[in-house]
């Protein structure tokens, strides 16, 4: 090892498992005796049936392009997706991880419930995209710079 050298270590934690930790959390924020209105049960179950239909749809498209599904193995990524969910969103996976935690927040009408799917976006936008993004960029190029030109990483907001 070269003297200086740093060594750093990074620990990669699947993003499913990240939103199902948060999801954990939201259970244990829940004010005690808050129940589900119909209007909130109605509200929540189309949030996450759409939430659950993108990560479906983004992992189908996946599989047609031949490509790794995995976060944790961007560098093995053979096609740059652009179709299907990923014209409206270059993470829908993760916007759909973020959906089925809007859905329980919403159920059960909880503000506080909503703390730990801002920590997930947050989370996601600091390491996980960011890394995902450098490893594409490294990849694909001009190609993966014009298609972060014209589609958000999440659904709104900058691209």
């Amino acid at each position: 090892m070269k003297t200086g050298a740093v060594i750093t270590m990074h620990i990669h934690i699947p993003p499913p498992l990240i939103a199902a930790a948060a999801g954990l959390i939201q259970k244990a924020l829940m004010s005690k005796g808050r129940s589900p209105s119909s209007a909130s049960k109605a509200g929540a179950a189309a949030v996450a049936v759409s939430s659950v239909g993108m990560i479906g749809a983004s992992a189908v498209t996946f599989y047609r392009h031949r490509t790794t599904i995995s976060p944790l193995s961007v560098h093995r990524a053979t096609t740059l997706v652009t179709g299907g969910p990923f014209r409206i969103s270059r993470n829908p996976m993760y916007v759909g991880l973020a959906g089925v935690l809007t859905a329980y927040a919403l159920l059960y009408r909880s503000p506080r419930a909503a703390l730990p799917l801002v920590g997930f976006v947050v989370l996601m936008n600091r390491s996980q995209i960011a890394a995902e993004e450098a490893a594409l960029q490294q990849k694909f190029g001009a190609e993966f710079t014009e298609y972060c030109g014209t589609v958000p990483r999440w659904i709104f907001g900058r691209q």
